[in-house]
Order: C-alpha cells, then structure tokens, then sequence
C-alpha cells in the first residue's frame, strides 16, 4: 500500500464506482469514515492523523485539523465551497486544497428550477391534502412570462438562467464580477442587487459564501422583495439571514421560499423550517447519479495529482506550492 485516503464525503463512500477504483488502483487504502453529517473540526481531527490525502464534503476543516495531521498532503473537496476550509492554516502546513468546479453545475440548476416550480404551485401542499382525502387547492404562478432573478452567474447561475429562459421567463442577474463585456452568451440582464430584488417574482441565489456575502439577503433585501416573491437557495445557508426569512414569510411579506442549504444543517425543525410556506431539503443539490460520478472521479483525480507531485486544475490554493 502507498498510504491511506480518508473518505467522509458521504455520496462518494456510499457509492462505488471508477471514483473510488482508481484509489484502490493506486495502492491506496481508502479509509472511510461512517458520518451521516459533516464533521466539526474536532472530530475530523481524530481521523486525519495517519492519512496522506483526505476526500471531504462539508466538514470543517481548522489548525486543529491540520495540526493532527502527520502525513497530509491534500483535502480534496468533494464540491466547490471552501467557506469551511481554513485555507491559510492549510497553506501553513503545506496541505493543497482542491475543488471539483462545473462538476455539479447541472444538477443544482435543476434542482433550483424545481423548486421554483413546487413553490409556484404548492406542490408540498397539494401533495399532503390529497393524501390526506382533502381536495382543497391554492391558486399558483405561472413561470412563463414571470422575472427571475439571479444573484451570482456563475456555472450554476448560467445553468439556471438557460432553463429558465426555455420556460418563458425573463431573467435578471446580479454579480458584482461580471460585466457586459464578459456575460458571453448568458440570457440575461444585469442589474444591481437592489433593483434586481424589486423587480423580480422569484430570486435563486448561486453565490459562494465570503465575509461579503455572509447575510446577503438581510431584513433589508428581503424588504425590497415583492410580498408574491420567492426565494430559492441552493448554494449557501449562510447567504440568508434565516431569522429574517422566517419573519418575512410569517408576516406575509414574502410568499414562499426554498432552502437546499442551512446555516446549521441539519437544521432545527421548528422556526423556518415548520412554516407551510417553506420548502426545506437536506443539501441534495448534487445529489444525482451522474453528478456523483462527475464529482467522484474529478475529487480522486485531485487528490492523485497531487501525491504524485503534480498540480491539478482544481487547486484554490497555488501559493502552497511557491512556500513548499
């Protein structure tokens, strides 16, 4: 055996397939770890001390970790978001940090578009009526013709705003890194956040979480949404001020919203969650077939690249190899 590679990244471990075969391959002993959520650092400390690489979904990841850390040479994120990654104490321990970009682009976007449409519709409602013997129905919104409206366009973003387009919507987007010269082929059009929430009937959101980003849509920029709005959230809980969201949809003054993505996950099952005007789901954005092997294999190929000495596309961190 070449060394051990921790798995906690739970769609990877529970799913076999050329993503874990080419490990095995490798001479490497795939080490995995029975989580049914993400791992506090403390607790990812404790599995970290004799492995060479580690595959990690959501877990946080702190000094403490690394420090446990003998042998590590690379967190391999089984994604994209590294809000939980502290990337400077990896630097300082000389640990690569790589993601799986576009891997998951397709299936957030449909699952945003879907949830867009269980709440346009009452889906959940309608579903827990029926099978209770009630025909009671509530009037919905049709998507052709309404206002989408985008903040971020990145991978997902643009997904997103190519099936809405197919639907008939008209789709505006916030980013603060795009521009006319760069938005490309992207059916949109740009506005600033403030206007782009006042003008739209839903808002999904596709941002990465940063200490800009943190809280995004406050009290405030809920405020600016029209009270027959929808919010979607597939990216990041921490976007949201979930507090805000619940007074919004408690006083009426927002229709609906949809969450894929908590601050705490799972989160707790009164507050937002309770509320018959919110749709929750437990973070299954990539959650497909095809994006678990798209992912899978781009996370193991990562973390290969770089036991063997080599720099993959995915690296978020380069300057590591400057201080090695």
């Amino acid at each position: 055996m070449n060394g051990k590679i921790l798995i906690t990244a739970r769609s990877f471990r529970k799913t076999e397939g050329p993503h874990k075969q080419i490990l095995r391959d490798a001479g490497y002993e795939l080490v995995d770890c029975p989580n049914e959520h993400p791992l506090a650092a403390a607790e990812l400390a404790k599995w970290v001390a004799d492995v060479d690489a580690a595959i990690l979904g959501l877990d946080t990841v702190t000094d403490e970790v690394f420090a446990a850390a003998q042998r590590l040479r690379v967190i391999s994120r089984y994604g994209v978001g590294v809000d939980a990654v502290d990337v400077a104490a990896a630097n300082r321990h000389g640990v690569v940090v790589t993601i799986t970009p576009g891997a998951n682009s397709v299936a957030v976007a449909e699952l945003a578009i879907a949830l867009l449409m269980a709440l346009a519709r009452s889906i959940p409602y309608h579903d827990r009526v029926a099978k209770q013997g009630n025909w009671s129905r509530v009037q919905g919104m049709e998507l052709a013709g309404a206002t989408l409206g985008l903040v971020g366009l990145g991978r997902i973003g643009r997904e997103v705003a190519q099936r809405a387009a197919a639907l008939g919507m008209r789709v505006l987007a916030y980013d603060p890194f795009v521009t006319p010269e760069n938005l490309g082929e992207a059916r949109v059009e740009l506005r600033a956040l403030d206007d782009l929430l006042a003008a739209s009937d839903a808002v999904s959101l596709h941002l990465p979480l940063t200490d800009a980003t943190r809280n995004l849509i406050d009290a405030r920029a809920l405020a600016r949404m029209k009270p027959t709005a929808y919010l979607i959230n597939t990216a990041r809980g921490g976007l949201v001020d979930e507090q805000a969201l619940c007074d919004a949809l408690v006083a009426k003054k927002l229709a609906g919203a949809a969450c894929d993505v908590f601050v705490k996950e799972p989160p707790d099952a009164s507050g937002l969650v309770a509320l018959d005007n919110f749709i929750a789901a437990p973070h299954i954005g990539s959650a497909t077939a095809q994006t678990t092997l798209k992912m899978g294999l781009m996370a193991a190929e990562n973390a290969l690249s770089v036991l063997r000495g080599e720099r993959p596309a995915g690296v978020i961190n380069p300057e590591v190899y400057d201080l090695e």
